[in-house]
């Protein structure tokens, strides 16, 4: 008896796994199309037209404010034979960032009384101020410290200083 055979399928279906004819087709004109649109974008890409043209705008620049010397060092009892005593103090800074500060300079701006009024016989000249001229070279912040100076009573052995007695020094504070 012969051996029967399968059937053959037809050619279209191949083997399992192959790419048929019809598939085969479909693949290329998939390719095709896909290639004629990717030209198309591709030149829809690169087709424009220029212009020229002009425009204006500006830029502001921004101030500064005035930065404040604070004395937070508390001199007191200043008199014939009391050694120099220290000034220090911080920043007030009102602006929205640090400031470059180069130097803070004591001075003297007057001897008073109790009442604010000038002490007669007792004068700036009877006190004295050393290191006034402090190095800061900083940019500083509210907050941030400064100091260097010293003030003392300046003892003069020459003429009497009792009017100095209870004065009040008022020290004045330049930020550069």
């Amino acid at each position: 008896m012969p051996r029967c055979r399968p059937a053959r399928r037809p050619a279209a279906f191949g083997h399992p796994g192959e790419p048929t004819r019809t598939t085969k087709k479909k693949t290329n004109r998939v390719v095709l199309a896909t290639g004629a649109l990717t030209l198309l974008a591709g030149g829809i890409a690169f087709a424009y037209w220029t212009a020229g043209g002009s425009g204006t705008g500006e830029a502001g620049t921004g101030t500064t404010a005035p930065l404040t010397a604070n004395q937070t060092s508390t001199v007191s009892d200043m008199g014939p034979g009391i050694g120099p005593q220290p000034l220090s103090g911080t920043f007030t800074n009102p602006n929205e960032g640090p400031v470059y500060v180069a130097t803070v300079t004591a001075s003297i701006a007057a001897v008073v009384d109790v009442n604010g009024d000038p002490v007669a016989g007792c004068s700036t000249e009877d006190y004295t101020l050393t290191g006034e001229v402090m190095t800061v070279n900083a940019e500083v912040d509210t907050g941030d410290t400064w100091g260097g100076a010293t003030i003392a009573f300046a003892n003069d052995a020459a003429r009497n200083q009792d009017a100095c007695k209870g004065a009040t020094v008022e020290l004045a504070y330049a930020v550069s």
